[in-house]
């Protein structure tokens, strides 16, 4: 009588055993076996960890094994369980792996398919033809749009943690509950003390380090000692938490009138404000989208207030840059153009201004809009589109790991309404639901591609601003994971016909931009690709914008903005539309007080925390893929990554402030935080 060895391995997270009945079935071209029953006597089966293996016999040989069929039916109550991966060694020695990678719950069955990839074009018979299907038929079902906002990308059609699938669920809410780590970083960071004083000013400067003692870095405390310095400023337009908005000057705009002579002492060589624009040497930041949000009012006894500033910022002989002019405002009429020649507090309160938006900027559209929300819709999509034995979704499934599950959380306590993000935020209280709805209006599939986005701000010349690392790293790192994804993409579509033919993926193309981008006419998403270079960029942008883009905004939170002077999370006063009422006093009470800026720093000491079991880029252990040439092309990935980390790491030796948000080693697969 022919046997069969079945190896079954159980995973490790919190509660992945269980102690219900399991039952499997061999489905093979030739017959299928009896439903079996999978128990060892006097053994505990299937414990969080375990690896048990179990004969299962049957009256004829089955065949090619082509599906496993598994069964959890309950013992005494609901048992979850999490099935890694299920091995069968038949009658002639040969091993066939599926994996699996997902929690059964309930009276719930799983059919696998073996490890190997297919596409759909390449599967043949009906019975793979229907499991797939079948597959996707349910995956519809439970994966389902939802608009939680208008004008918002779409997202999961969950309210709460607990409402989405058990697959994307994080192993353990208690790691993604806003308002309990917010709690925990208030009180490791010891600040819980100023809470009860939460509309207080703040003293002085000075006073501001009472609430930053307990937790400093190479590079929080060398911000905290030279935060007013011009170089600062202008550096953290390269390489801080937003270095995505500077761009070259080729044209002051009407709305900025700029003359040379308010520029001129500012400028170290022998040209004109015209002359250093030709010259490559001026750049400008415009946070034009912050015209009109509404500013916070959830707390009626304190204002809040927001700017659109512009700054001119200057490239000088030594490659720093430098801001020369800020107007806190869109119109010029109703704005004073600040100078580094105006009084020292009416410059530093222009700058301080200028850093409030960059922050407002950077939490809700660089980093919330376009690498938290975007990656939820190509995981949507990814699983509504695309079943598991598709090549596409092995190579992607790592890339989306807990991000449906971070993004519910946070629209259930942190950006909803009367959540985290309302304390503290000048933003809060719907500004910034009317920020995101304006961005999306600029936020097209080319601005997602690294390369087109460092090109379209004419910041593309990698010899000039040697110290613009964000753009290098980011130049590296894209590169590396476009290679990695071409290796991938071209073992499976062995010419540009193969991606036309594969309707799987022209969908999943199709439900990112008509269903995820809800068909917005100026997304300039793509509804189909029509080749190898094409799929391979488009991957690349899914994977680039998990991984390396949320990384390299994310991380950084604590270092450039736990000193609140840097980066304001609110103002209590208005902008100064005129010169010479600037001093300590006033600076000091347009800062956030007492309360809001331990808020502020508990905030973003949280989000800057990597997660426990943390997976980096190019670390692939769960093993959807089998075929040996794909591992190859895996193997040579981390290999280049490595090299990548390494040569950054040389390069930060020695630096007071080192720039390391694009190294590999620390950039997470996936948005998870």
């Amino acid at each position: 009588m022919p046997s069969y060895t079945v190896t079954i391995a159980t995973g490790n997270q919190w509660f992945a055993g269980t102690d219900d009945y399991v039952y499997i079935t061999l489905v093979g071209t030739e017959q299928c076996s009896e439903r079996t029953l999978l128990d060892k006597p006097l053994y505990n089966d299937f414990e969080r960890g375990a690896v048990d293996s179990y004969d299962v016999r049957v009256g004829e040989d089955l065949g090619d094994i082509m599906l496993v069929k598994i069964e959890k039916k309950k013992y005494w109550m609901q048992d979850d369980w999490y099935c890694k991966y299920i091995t069968v060694k038949t009658p002639t020695g040969e091993y066939v792996e599926f994996p699996c990678f997902r929690w059964l719950v309930g009276d719930k069955e799983v059919v696998l398919r073996d490890g190997r990839a297919f596409l759909p074009q390449d599967d043949k018979t009906s019975l793979v033809k229907q499991h797939r299907q079948k597959e996707l038929d349910q995956r519809r079902k439970t994966f389902r749009w939802k608009e939680w906002l208008p004008g918002f990308p779409m997202s999961i059609d969950a309210n709460r943690h607990k409402d989405l699938p058990r697959d994307i669920q994080f192993d353990s809410e208690k790691g993604v509950d806003f308002v309990l780590n917010y709690s925990k970083a208030i009180e490791n960071l010891c600040v819980n003390r100023f809470m009860n004083m939460f509309q207080s000013s703040w003293s002085d400067f000075a006073d501001f380090e009472k609430i930053f003692v307990r937790i400093k870095n190479t590079i929080s405390e060398y911000v905290m000692q030279h935060w007013r310095e011009d170089f600062m400023f202008g550096y953290q337009f390269l390489n801080g938490c937003n270095p995505v908005l500077i761009r070259k000057c080729t044209k002051l705009p009407d709305k900025f009138p700029v003359t040379h002579e308010m520029a001129s002492v500012s400028m170290e060589r022998e040209l004109t404000l015209e002359q250093e624009i030709e010259a490559g040497n001026i750049y400008i930041v415009d946070y034009e989208i912050l015209e009109g949000i509404s500013p916070n009012c959830t707390d009626p006894s304190t204002l809040q207030y927001l700017a659109a500033p512009i700054c001119l910022l200057y490239k000088n002989a030594q490659n720093k840059i430098l801001p020369i002019a800020i107007q806190l405002g869109q119109n010029p009429d109703e704005n004073p153009i600040f100078l580094p020649t105006d009084g020292q507090y009416d410059w530093l309160l222009a700058k301080i201004w200028v850093r409030s938006a960059d922050f407002q900027y950077h939490q809700t559209i660089t980093h919330l809009l376009r690498t938290h929300l975007m990656t939820e819709v190509f995981g949507i999509a990814l699983y509504r589109q695309l079943p598991a034995v598709h090549p596409v979704f092995k190579l992607l499934i790592p890339h989306i790991r807990f991000t449906i599950a971070i993004n519910t959380k946070a629209r259930e306590q942190l950006i909803c309404e009367c959540g985290l993000f309302d304390k503290a935020n000048a933003t809060g209280g719907g500004g910034h639901v009317e920020l995101v709805q304006k961005a999306m209006k600029s936020l097209t599939f080319r601005s997602l591609c690294f390369p087109d986005m460092i090109q379209s701000h004419g910041m593309d010349n990698q010899e000039d601003l040697p110290t613009y690392f964000y753009r290098d790293d980011g130049y590296r790192v894209w590169e590396t994971t476009k290679s990695f994804v071409s290796d991938v993409v071209n073992i499976y579509y062995t010419g540009d016909e193969r991606v036309k033919d594969d309707e799987e993926i022209q969908a999943f193309v199709k439900d990112v931009c008509s269903f995820g981008m809800q068909d917005f006419d100026y997304c300039e998403f793509p509804k189909s690709v029509k080749s190898r270079d094409e799929l391979t960029e488009y991957l690349t942008v899914v994977i680039f914008t998990a991984s390396a883009q949320h990384a390299a905004v994310n991380f950084g939170q604590y270092d450039w903005c736990s000193w609140i002077p840097n980066a304001p999370s609110t103002m209590r006063k208005p902008p100064p539309q005129e010169k010479g009422l600037a001093n300590v006093q006033m600076i000091i009470e347009s800062l956030p007080d007492r309360g809001r800026s331990s808020w502020h720093l508990g905030a973003v000491w949280a989000l800057s925390q990597y997660q426990e079991n943390e997976l980096y880029l190019g670390m692939y252990p769960d093993e959807y893929f089998i075929e040996k040439p794909v591992k190859a092309a895996m193997e040579k990935f981390r290999k280049q990554l490595a090299e990548i980390s390494s040569s950054i790491k040389r390069r930060n030796e020695g630096k007071k402030l080192p720039y390391y948000n694009m190294s590999p080693d620390k950039i997470p697969n996936s948005v998870a935080v």
